[in-house]
């Protein structure tokens, strides 16, 4: 058991014994803030309000030997639920590595708070933590601003990022669900997802989508694509004058064959049915990618 109480860190489970917080039978329903106390892990039950729900296995390995080796640092935050249980506010990954490493016994800070308070620290905690993708930063973003009526100024003060850097996570959610998932999973960045906002069609944003991640291409590339595919129309005009239109087979193939090599195809042709086809690759990799799927056929 002492083991155990050595987990806490450097001097924090000493304190914690001296302090009258320890005492089981203090009433904290009258408090104000918050106290710390030391309490057991087993009468701590989940943040129904979490907003994240899914956590890595890796990172909570990772901090559960840290807290074998150096203890719980930084307390975690709770509230007093019924029958001397309690309801955890912020903090889970430390909850869930304390368990791991053994613990039957956690710091904590102990908040008197209501259900949307509870919601509201555990969604801004979310927020603030380092390892989350672009897309669940904008969900907890749009969480708040549902469940509080917070405008972006006031938002921009409770989390620390600027009005601006919100308006783009919150600009994230209007792209379609596929590519919502891509930068979940790490697939694409939030500089790629930035740039295919700027395109209005979605099959073009799924298709562009695609090539990022068969090509590797970088945020600048996927910029350029979308400022040539948003060019405007008396551009588009000036240059199809030059050129014959194509046969409706000769554009049929065109797309088919850019969605099979994942890449941008273009098909030149004379009156006289003369003309080229173009490839487009974005570096060496893509290139034997493209030639590998060509003599696969």
């Amino acid at each position: 058991m002492a083991a155990k109480k050595q987990a806490l860190g450097r001097g924090l489970g000493a304190l914690l014994q001296s302090m009258e917080t320890t005492n089981p039978e203090v009433d904290y329903d009258n408090s104000i803030t918050a106290s710390i106390a030391l309490i057991p892990i087993s009468k701590i039950s989940a943040n129904p309000h979490q907003p994240r729900k899914e956590f890595d296995d890796k990172t909570i390995e990772e901090l559960s030997q840290s807290i074998i080796e150096q203890g719980v640092i930084v307390p975690i935050t709770v509230t007093k639920g019924n029958n001397d249980t309690y309801i955890l506010i912020a903090g889970e990954r430390r909850l869930r590595a304390s368990k791991k490493a053994g613990l039957t016994e956690i710091p904590a800070y102990i908040r008197v708070a209501t259900k949307n308070e509870m919601m509201e620290m555990a969604l801004v905690e979310n927020i603030q933590r380092e390892n989350l993708n672009a897309i669940e930063i904008a969900l907890s973003l749009q969480a708040l601003i549902e469940s509080f009526n917070l405008t972006q100024e006031k938002m921009s003060e409770k989390i620390g990022k600027s009005r601006s850097s919100i308006t783009n996570y919150l600009r994230l959610l209007k792209l379609p669900a596929v590519i919502q998932i891509s930068i979940q999973e790490d697939k694409i960045s939030m500089g790629h997802a930035r740039a295919l906002i700027n395109l209005e069609s979605e099959q073009e944003q799924l298709n562009i989508m695609n090539q990022i991640i068969d090509r590797e291409l970088s945020v600048r590339q996927v910029e350029e694509m979308v400022s040539e595919l948003k060019a405007p129309s008396n551009i588009k005009t000036k240059t199809s004058k030059k050129q014959r239109p194509l046969p409706a087979s000769h554009i049929e193939f065109q797309n088919n064959l850019s969605e099979k090599l994942s890449t941008k195809i273009e098909i030149k042709r004379s009156q006289r049915g003369k003309g080229a086809i173009t490839i487009e690759f974005s570096n060496d990799k893509d290139f034997e990618r493209i030639i590998s799927i060509i003599e696969e056929n």
